[in-house]
């Protein structure tokens, strides 16, 4: 649900905006909204997870998340829908660290490897039907109840989701009537401001040039959280994060790879969409069934990945990088021959193919591979920071790559070519997130953990 609601609403922000007539500033904050409070909440709630149970965050978390969502089917203005988008956004921001904090403490080895694999499939699968549901809802009911229905579906499956949830997640609460666990407020508050003031830029585009200077102040924050943690430490109290867990090479490199790879691989989804509508004339639904097959692929590989990555390393995750380069390639290759009419559009669907399968290679193992090296223990903590990753890669990457596309186009560059130049800057995110990998290669071999 959590991950619908991220790929499914860029099919609805048209029919809402009809629907409620809401402005760009309005419909940008159900994007915004959502996006800040799903971040904002990673890490804190990993921390409580951790220290006061899992089961009991998760499932607080699925029913906000349901809650919002009627309260967004209902909503008679874009001011109400904000709302809830933002409620959707805390419960998303609840449940998701729980989710990865469950599979560490509850699997080892090979099933924990497995588990992740699963949690990638999931992955696949979210992205995929989000827009193709909407797109279906839309149709079918109209503008007006299609995209309330988006909502409304995920009502029933937030409850289930909860009855299933008591009846399968072990009871691991840890917080007796003697103890009231440290939740180290301040440090909770500090982490929250940065990551405001880091994000808010790049996800609201219509504001002036003087919001940039949140980017540098929510900098300093991180500093200043950095030494508050340290300090809380030495003071003989748990910190929200220890600073320490930076300190393992795994870890560290696994949270660099994926924050840059987000930066690039969500933009693919977004410029593509853009390319085949705006310059190809084709429609909303053709765009979206042309990642289809990319996704199939991403389910299937996400599972062979969980089978060999604890054989292979890191050596997989180099692997699926190096196909989404030539993936990658071959769709700005292919680009000029699509436009000229010499191939159909939908041929393009055979190297994003490619770009699926390398979905399966790098996600789920590097996230094998990074949580393998951080004690079960504070998996909470460590599934925030990493899913955080995720989070500001796709932020800075959906704000950075569009905008170069924009750029290119308005200044005359012909579109075919904007969107291959396009295409070779994600191409130089993906190069730079293989340069981390190659280098936690040879820290296996050194170390003797590779296979």
């Amino acid at each position: 649900m959590a991950l619908v609601a991220v790929s499914v609403i860029n099919v609805a922000l048209t029919p809402i905006g009809h629907s409620l007539k809401a402005d760009s500033e309005g419909l940008q904050w159900v994007l915004s909204g959502y996006a800040l409070a799903f971040a904002v909440l990673l890490v804190p709630a990993g921390r409580v997870g951790d220290a006061t149970g899992k089961r009991r965050i998760l499932l607080l978390g699925v029913g906000l998340f349901t809650l919002g969502s009627l309260m967004a089917g209902l909503s008679p203005n874009v001011g109400v829908l904000n709302v809830s988008r933002i409620l959707q956004g805390l419960g998303s921001g609840l449940l998701n660290p729980q989710s990865i904090g469950l599979i560490q403490v509850n699997f080892r080895g090979q099933a924990r490897a497995k588990a992740f694999a699963m949690f990638g499939t999931t992955v696949a699968v979210a992205t995929a039907v989000g827009p193709v549901i909407g797109g279906l809802l839309i149709q079918v009911l109209g503008e007006d109840m299609g995209w309330r229905w988006i909502f409304f579906s995920n009502v029933p499956i937030g409850i289930l989701a909860i009855v299933l949830g008591l009846l399968w997640i072990p009871n691991d609460k840890l917080r007796t009537k003697d103890t009231k666990p440290d939740l180290d407020p301040v440090g909770t508050i500090l982490l929250g401001l940065a990551i405001l003031m880091i994000m808010l830029p790049f996800l609201e585009r219509s504001v002036s040039a003087l919001v940039w200077l949140l980017l540098p102040l929510g900098l300093l924050l991180v500093f200043g959280w950095v030494t508050w943690e340290n300090r809380y430490r030495r003071g003989g109290r748990p910190p929200m994060v220890d600073p320490d867990i930076f300190r393992s090479p795994p870890f560290r490199n696994g949270i660099i790879i994926v924050t840059v790879y987000f930066l690039g691989s969500t933009s693919i989804w977004i410029v593509l969409p853009l390319f085949l509508q705006m310059h190809l004339d084709r429609t909303p639904f053709e765009a979206s069934i042309i990642g289809l097959p990319s996704s199939v692929a991403a389910m299937i590989s996400s599972q062979l990945g969980g089978r060999y990555v604890l054989r292979l390393g890191r050596r997989l995750v180099i692997a699926g990088f190096v196909v989404v380069l030539v993936g990658l390639a071959l769709v700005a290759v292919m680009a000029g021959v699509v436009e000229s009419g010499v191939l159909p559009f939908w041929t393009l669907a055979v190297p994003l193919t490619l770009v699926g399968i390398s979905q399966g290679m790098t996600i789920s193992p590097n996230q094998t591979l990074t949580l393998n090296a951080v004690d079960p223990r504070y998996g909470g903590v460590a599934g925030g920071i990493l899913s955080l990753g995720q989070r500001i890669g796709a932020a800075v990457g959906t704000a950075l790559i569009p905008g170069i596309l924009f750029s290119l186009t308005e200044n005359g560059t012909p579109w075919v070519e904007a969107f291959i130049i396009t295409l070779t800057v994600i191409m130089l995110m993906a190069m730079a997130a293989l340069g981390v990998s190659v280098v936690d290669r040879k820290r296996e071999r050194v170390t003797g953990t590779d296979a």
